[in-house]
């Protein structure tokens, strides 16, 4: 129940895409039914709190993943995770998989972005060869999330290099309020000066 004396968190500069699989939910936990469909997962340990703490500091986030829509209603709803999501960009609605510009394009349009608002996003993913590499191609901050064993941690080229790396999902709150803070504080000199 909100009053008019409780504080609503300001909308943040910063705007985050999120990957799903391995970045939010662990894909090891997946059960799928014989259409792929994934029906039951669980959260990577932290992760749950991660969505929800950035959610209720006034962050906008999106998922961009691939997969099946369905799937991903299933376990963000099971997990609580789902509402916290202002929009949800699916590989199977899109028609593409990332790293195509197409992924990132759709969620940027979803949010009444821009391009020029380009410089504002961070990609957070687990897969350097798919989020890390299309957020590159696009001009998106990339952050990696090296919690996965199942993917690999090296670069296989510059355009797999990411801008920052995290080793846990709660890691990611501490470096949005920095990357937050500058996109303020360049905001602030642009007034000024």
């Amino acid at each position: 129940m909100n009053t008019k004396d409780e504080a609503q968190p300001s909308a943040k500069k910063l705007i985050i895409f999120l990957d799903c699989g391995d970045t939010i939910i662990d894909e090891g936990t997946e059960i799928r039914d014989e259409h792929d469909i994934v029906v039951q997962a669980d959260v990577i340990p932290g992760a749950d709190r991660m969505v929800k703490t950035l959610a209720e500091r006034g962050y906008r986030l999106a998922l961009v993943a691939d997969g099946y829509a369905q799937s991903f209603k299933n376990i963000l709803t099971q997990n609580g995770l789902y509402d916290d999501f202002e929009t949800m960009v699916y590989s199977e609605t899109v028609k593409a998989f990332k790293p195509s510009p197409r992924m990132f394009k759709a969620a940027v349009g979803a949010m009444d972005l821009s391009e020029r608002d380009l410089p504002r996003i961070v990609m957070v993913g687990n897969n350097l060869g798919r989020d890390i590499k299309g957020a590159n191609q696009m001009g998106i901050t990339s952050i990696f999330l090296s919690w996965t064993p199942r993917y690999p941690k090296q670069p296989t080229d510059e355009s797999e290099i990411p801008d920052y790396t995290i080793k846990e999902p709660m890691d990611l709150v501490d470096l949005a309020e920095r990357l937050n803070e500058r996109l303020e504080e360049a905001d602030l000199g642009r007034m000024s000066g």
